[in-house]
Formats: C-alpha cells, structure tokens, sequence
C-alpha cells in the first residue's frame, strides 16, 4: 500500500500540500491532483497494490481539520486516480461523510485510524457501501505526547495492562462494531496500529509479536513506515529512516502480515517480493 498524503503536516515530510500554497483557488487544485498523479504513477509503476488517500495528518500534536476541508483535499485526487488506475483506492479516514464521498468518488476500501470508535455512523457507511475497512487500534492521547523537533513526536507512558491482549481485546471490539453495523467478517482487515498510542518500547514488542494479532484470523496491514520508534531506536529524522523501516516491513512479513503500508514504494516493493519468496515460496 502505497501512501498519498495530502497533507500541509505530515510526520513523514511527504504530504503534498507543504509546497502548494492552497489560498489561490483552482490553481492549488489543480496543483494538488498533477503532483498526487505524479506520484501515483511512481508508485504503481513499481506494482503497488493500493494506493492509500488521506488527507488529515495523525502525527502527535496534529490539529483536526473540518469535513469539507478534508473533502475539498481527497476528492479531487480520488476521482482522479479512480479515472486513470486499476489498482485498489483506500481513504484514509474516520469521518462518514468524507468516506461516503470518497467510496461514490472511486475510493474502494476505507482505513480507518480510530477501528470505528471516532464516528459511530461510519460502519453504517461502510456496510452501504459494501466494501472493505481497515480497523486500527489506537490509544492516541495529547496528554502522553511529546514532541521533539528533530525526531518528530512520540508517545511516553502510554498505560497497557498487557499490551498483546489489550490490542487484541481492542481490535475484536472493533470487529464487534463493524458486525453489528452490517459488514462481513470478509470485508474486515486489523492493523495495531504501530505508532499510534504506543512508547517505542511497545512498537517494538508489537511488531516482533505480530503473528499474535494474525492469529486473530483477520488480514492484518502493519504500517511502520518512517513512524518516530524507527527515528527514536536509530535517533534519525524522518527522511533518514529507510534502513530502519526496511527491518520493520520485514519483520513484519515474517511475523504473518498481509499488507504493508510504506511511504517508499519502489525500494520497499523489491523488499516485500524478496521477503515473501523467503518465507512464503510458492511451489
């Protein structure tokens, strides 16, 4: 899963607003969709899977945007990808009305960050839709924030009775959510949520026991790319930690996982085939 962040604030220094000055009308839009187009094509060109649409950053510390702030960002870029690509289209959000637009848009799953907690109408979209949705668990919380200017912000004593069962007791609360709304056991895909409500510590016990959460019987995605506990671990910034996600993506893999969500497309796309043909040969 290839990420298009469109975004001003971005974590990872990638989202494709931070040079589009939005104030001049049309011209920004149409700014906005060649360089999300640009990049997609990068991406898909290297055989991506997905391309993932998000258009309100999640880093620590990061201010929530309005609905139609967040349409007028994704719109515009889906119905554009969904016109010229084959490939799978996901948005990324927790907000009904942003998915509901971005499905009849050309989105074709939803990932939801909050695992259907944030909006209680959005399983209800969802199910409607008939389509995929990822669930995330996450225990974000300004109050164990902390944000240095170098590595970007992190999450300090984040309280977990036990972290695996907690997760796992989280995620099936989520799953709990999305059948009762209507949608099918198949249409349901788990992601811990590595980054999101966990120390460094944590992330690194989640991602080494990742085979607990596939044991759940769900696809699991497990998105490590660039987060703060590879910038933390390594003490590098965001556009220095391509070694230290190529390790976690691995790991990742062997430990089960179905789908990887990573800003570094074409290196991680080689890493991903040659980590399957080690642990998941086909005969």
């Amino acid at each position: 899963m290839g990420i298009l962040n469109i975004t001003p604030d971005s974590f990872s220094g990638d989202g494709l607003l931070a040079e589009i000055d939005e104030r001049q009308s049309g011209w920004g839009e149409e700014r906005l969709v060649s360089s999300a187009m640009e990049q997609a094509r990068r991406f898909v060109s290297t055989g991506v899977d997905f391309l993932d649409v998000g258009g309100e950053s999640t880093r620590p510390g990061s201010a929530q945007i309005s609905v139609e702030e967040e349409m007028g960002r994704v719109l515009p870029v889906i119905h554009a990808l969904s016109r010229e690509f084959d490939v799978l289209i996901s948005v990324d959000t927790y907000k009904s009305e942003v998915a509901q637009a971005a499905l009849e848009g050309g989105a074709q799953l939803v990932n939801d960050v909050w695992g259907l907690r944030a909006d209680p109408r959005l399983a209800e979209t969802v199910a409607r839709y008939e389509v995929p949705i990822i669930l995330m668990h996450n225990r974000s919380s300004w109050a164990h924030a902390e944000i240095k200017e170098r590595l970007g912000g992190r999450y300090v004593g984040i309280p977990y009775e036990n972290l695996l069962e907690d997760i796992k007791r989280e995620l099936l609360e989520s799953v709990t959510l999305a059948r009762a709304a209507g949608i099918p056991e198949d249409k349901i895909i788990l992601d811990p949520g590595i980054g999101f409500g966990k120390t460094i510590e944590q992330n690194l016990e989640l991602l080494n026991h990742l085979d607990e959460i596939c044991r759940l019987g769900y696809p699991v995605m497990v998105g490590p790319s660039r987060k703060s506990f590879i910038g933390y671990t390594l003490d590098l910034p965001p556009d220095q930690r391509l070694e230290g996600t190529a390790a976690a993506v691995a790991v990742s893999i062997l430990r089960g996982a179905d789908i990887v969500r990573v800003h570094d497309v074409e290196f991680m796309t080689r890493l991903v085939r040659m980590t399957d043909a080690i642990v998941r040969p086909k005969h």
